[in-house]
């Protein structure tokens, strides 16, 4: 038996290669997995003998691209193989600053739609909304395109134009053009509002410095001298599982934050590491373009009544990935798991609904203000009970 180590990040896995045994064939004949590709190396060997023009026969290309396809199979927007190229360039888009228009994407029902416009960027600015379906990419159809396929079309040098064909939830369709520019996503920003008594926090995605941001912006609030705090993960579109577990642990004194489930590992509980914070009247405002971390985070303080959910149901993407790394810098980006609130709850393709939802007109702000006002001196968690929608 063959074996194969492949580096994960954190972590090293060994994968038993060749001893996965198929049922298959004539006369409940069985082989084994070897045994069961090999018609595509045969299909290789027929490419390489017969193709008339053999200067454009690439082995690493082909390899790559029947990796490709066969995880394309798999029919789920989240699981990829990324080529060096593609995985050099998805590890950029988790940095700081890259070069783009500044929106999370993601493939819904077959079709390639936007989970949220970052804060502040060309694409926010130019009209993208949470849950646009992006039709058409400087005039070529998305129909059938991948994740990275088309992050690769929107992103580009700034200075230059991309043009989106997109469908909005209500139906109507709009050509937006958008001009892109460097990207310097601030993942944490805060202020004070309503005369100095609430303290504002927004957090615009979840990367590996979130919860250092969060802390220090704490730690800027005179934090005893606070009626309450409003949380902003609005168009937040996630980001990495252990920010969202630290970062959960800030507002929920103890227990389970998050539950996942996978193939592989048992499932598991994830647990807080302790409130350090006084439990102020707490407002978690979410919308359609609240996803994946972001969801964890709102679940934890819902699920702990820590604070109440304003706002429009979120996105619903509850799924876990695990980046596979090969020594040639290709990667496996595969969904492994599932995650669920501290109550067991499924996030997945429902989302979390708010306790108080608001409609078109009313101004997500001022209703947070107006229930913090209402709940001066309380110290979380309370049974807030129907009358405030937990």
């Amino acid at each position: 038996m063959k074996k194969q180590w492949i580096k994960q990040k954190g972590w090293l896995v060994w994968i038993p290669v060749l001893v996965f045994v198929i049922a298959f064939g004539v006369s409940g004949a069985k082989q084994t997995v070897s045994d069961f590709f090999s018609p595509l190396q045969q299909l290789y060997q027929y490419v390489e003998s017969y193709f008339y023009w053999p200067e454009r026969v690439d082995e690493r290309l082909l390899l790559y691209g029947a990796m490709k396809g066969m995880v394309k199979q798999l029919d789920d927007p989240y699981s990829e193989f990324l080529d060096p190229g593609d995985r050099e360039r998805w590890e950029d888009s988790l940095e700081g600053e890259f070069s783009g228009v500044g929106i999370e994407i993601t493939i819904k029902d077959g079709v390639l739609t936007v989970i949220a416009p970052l804060t502040g960027t060309p694409a926010e600015q130019a009209g993208v909304r949470p849950g646009d379906q992006i039709l058409e990419i400087d005039g070529e159809s998305t129909e059938g395109i991948s994740l990275t396929e088309a992050a690769l079309k929107i992103r580009g040098e700034a200075g230059t134009l991309v043009v989106l064909f997109v469908r909005h939830k209500g139906g109507s369709e709009e050509t937006i053009s958008i001009m892109r520019d460097k990207i310097a996503v601030e993942s944490v920003t805060s202020e004070l509002m309503a005369e100095g008594k609430i303290g504002y926090i927004r957090i615009s995605r979840f990367d590996s410095d979130v919860t250092l941001d969060l802390d220090q912006a704490l730690l800027g609030f005179d934090l005893e001298a606070l009626d309450g705090m409003i949380l902003d993960l609005r168009n937040n579109p996630g980001g990495l599982l252990p920010s969202a577990i630290s970062v959960s642990s800030r507002f929920v004194d103890e227990g389970v934050v998050v539950l996942t489930k996978g193939r592989i590992a048992d499932d598991q509980k994830y647990w807080s590491t302790g409130n350090l914070i006084p439990n102020l009247p707490l407002v978690v405002l979410i919308n359609g373009g609240t996803a994946s971390a972001a969801e964890i985070v709102a679940g934890a303080i819902r699920d702990h009544e820590m604070g109440i959910l304003i706002g429009e149901r979120s996105f619903g993407k509850g799924v876990i990935q695990r980046m596979i790394e090969f020594p040639d810098g290709s990667a496996l980006r595969i969904t492994s798991g599932e995650f669920f609130t501290p109550l067991g709850h499924a996030v997945q393709e429902t989302g979390l609904v708010p306790g108080i939802e608001l409609a078109e007109d009313e101004d997500p702000i001022e209703v947070a203000i107006a229930w913090i006002d209402d709940h001066i001196g309380v110290r979380m968690p309370i049974s807030l009970g129907d009358k405030d929608g937990m």
